[in-house]
């Protein structure tokens, strides 16, 4: 088997054969995966992992045998086939604690454990083999030869025709138009709100239990496709935000009795506020993921959303099973939101604590990526350019641990952003806006990058889509939609959202950098030498010169407003430049 050519079949069969592992159609020629519709397109070199240990099932392939065949001639570490592993589970909705299809054996190496077979070769479509017919036919086959050409040429235009819509389906842009994009998922697809869940007592560690179970069932029911999910209680209708389009709202209490835990589910018609189900469940503590895998297909049983069994597996595995890696990444989340030095730093902490637990947490990796990418943004660190560096190999590491994570494409793009790579990140915002069409967070990242590529009006329909997904945005959507007005000269509206961006976060000096451009364009050089004076508060050693070297904004007209109003308010350099000028 090490001499075998990498990305090989099993022994017995031939490049074009198709086999069956567990419940997947592995298809080794294409290098894809499919079961019950859900098609995954794997990288040559999984495929040649999966089908080298395929080829010895229920055998352990050693880790030397398994990289010499799949790297010939090459010198890799033993992280590059770990890497292949975790794709493989991820795209297998494999989970290594309990393998259906890839198991570890300690100082050995891996065995594939799920059944393996071969499928016979697809036959022929029957429109394709009557043409065929049809054309060895000859003069003689008369009016049944030409029945035959003509239903051949029917099956090649349904082909033609299935095909046209496989791609108008991948090639759609989905931030071409995203109100009727929205639009059009949620008048096909029940759509669902989940509110936050209430901690009932004084426990903090409750806090982190509701916060996490309303943002897992955010993060898991947005990747169905039978669901389009409004992220948002149903009744929030705080301005300036639409109201939200739910049918359906999902609320809950949770509560922590000594070493039990006891949470309350409800589902409720938003229109009729009939309730529809409700669970209570009393379990030890150790049993919250255990609440959490009843629960989700409870409620999709209750809404009759049609998913595929592919997708029912995925929904299934948890980013962690470890309650305390779970914790400290809650709060990690917490802290990372101030945006202020010592959070970040704290966030940081936690998040390496949550790995320490459980180093394949794939969205621990990704809040990791983010304090380092708030290192560079808000020059926190002596060398930003390391800390840009680690942020994207951070955002790697989680993108290739779980790629079924909606929030694993967001930091891709976030930090392919602060990296001034601001078309790929708009790519990368694609991909993931078309797997996951219900994302807010999505859309809001592209608004911003369009403002800065100096295109605000395009900004505005992303950012009202965003906040109408989430009604309960927080104050960067305010902050995105305010500058774009900014920039478009409505300086009423600009107001009016950088004002609520600032009630739920004085301390953004972004923030302040915008309203102090926004009172010199209305006239009102007193109240922007107030804010100059904020900036100068939060960051006592803020240039303008800078602030703007790291900023990624690329529009140069755009660019040289902000200098220019930096200028006039006297933040043009540091104090301790300009004194010694």
């Amino acid at each position: 088997m090490a001499n075998r050519h990498p990305g090989a079949t099993p022994a017995s069969a031939p490049g074009g054969e198709r086999w069956q592992i567990g419940g997947w159609t592995v298809e080794p020629a294409l290098n894809r995966i499919s079961d019950a519709g859900t098609i995954v397109q794997l990288e040559p070199k999984s495929m040649s992992v999966l089908m080298l240990l395929a080829d010895r099932p229920g055998h352990v392939v050693s880790r030397e045998a398994l990289l010499e065949a799949a790297w010939p001639g090459l010198v890799v570490g033993d992280d590059s086939l770990t890497q292949v592993i975790l794709k493989l589970r991820k795209a297998l909705g494999d989970a290594p604690q309990r393998p259906a299809y890839i198991e570890t054996i300690a100082k050995r190496g891996y065995r594939i454990v799920a059944r393996v077979r071969p499928l016979p070769q697809t036959p022929p479509e029957p429109a394709t083999e009557a043409l065929g017919q049809a054309l060895v036919a000859g003069p003689r086959g008369g009016r049944r030869a030409a029945a035959l050409v003509a239903l051949g040429v029917a099956g090649v235009v349904i082909v033609v025709a299935a095909l046209a819509t496989i791609a108008h389906e991948w090639t759609t842009d989905p931030l071409a138009d995203p109100p009727a994009t929205v639009g059009a998922v949620a008048s096909a697809l029940p759509t669902l709100a989940i509110a936050p869940f209430d901690a009932l007592g004084d426990d903090p560690r409750v806090d982190v239990l509701a916060r996490g179970m309303t943002a897992d069932l955010l993060t898991d029911l947005s990747k169905l496709s039978g669901l389009s999910i409004v992220q948002g209680a149903a009744d929030d209708t705080r301005p300036p935000m639409a109201e939200p389009a739910a049918r359906y709202v999902v609320s809950g209490s949770v509560q922590r009795i000594d070493e039990r835990i006891r949470l309350q589910v409800h589902l409720a018609d938003a229109r009729s506020g009939e309730q529809l189900w409700s669970g209570r469940f009393d379990r030890p503590l150790a049993g919250y993921f255990a609440i959490q895998d009843e629960v989700e297909p409870a409620l999709l049983r209750t809404l009759h959303a049609k998913v595929s069994e592919a997708e029912l597996r995925r929904l299934s595995r948890r980013y962690t099973r470890d309650l305390e890696a779970y914790g400290d990444f809650q709060r990690g989340q917490a802290a990372l939101l101030a945006r202020e030095r010592d959070e970040n730093a704290r966030a940081r902490d936690l998040y390496r604590h949550a790995i320490a637990r459980d180093p394949g947490f794939a969205r621990a990796y990704a809040g990791l990526a983010l304090t380092y990418a708030a290192d560079y943004r808000n020059r926190w660190s002596a060398d930003g350019s390391a800390a840009l560096d680690r942020a994207l190999a951070m955002a790697r590491t989680a993108y290739d641990m779980d790629p079924d994570i909606a929030e694993t494409y967001w930091v891709m793009a976030f930090v392919q952003v602060e990296r001034g790579r601001l078309e790929e990140a708009l790519d990368t915002l694609r991909t993931a806006l078309r797997l996951y069409p219900s994302y807010a967070d999505g859309y809001a990242l592209a608004g911003g990058i369009y403002t800065y590529l100096g295109r605000p009006a395009q900004t505005l329909p992303m950012l009202r889509t965003a906040m109408r997904l989430d009604p309960r945005a927080g104050y960067l959507y305010f902050l995105l939609l305010g500058r774009a007005y900014l920039f478009l000269g409505d300086l009423d509206q600009a107001r009016v959202n950088l004002k609520h961006a600032l009630l739920a976060n004085p301390a953004d000096v972004e923030l302040h950098v915008y309203l102090a451009t926004l009172d010199l364009a209305a006239g009102d050089k007193a109240a922007a030498q107030w804010e100059a004076e904020e900036i100068r508060a939060q960051s006592p050693d803020f240039s303008a010169g800078e602030w703007l070297r790291t900023y990624p904004m690329t529009d140069a007209a755009q660019r040289a407003t902000l200098a220019q109003a930096l200028r006039a308010i006297g933040l043009e350099e540091h104090p301790a430049i300009a004194a010694r000028r």
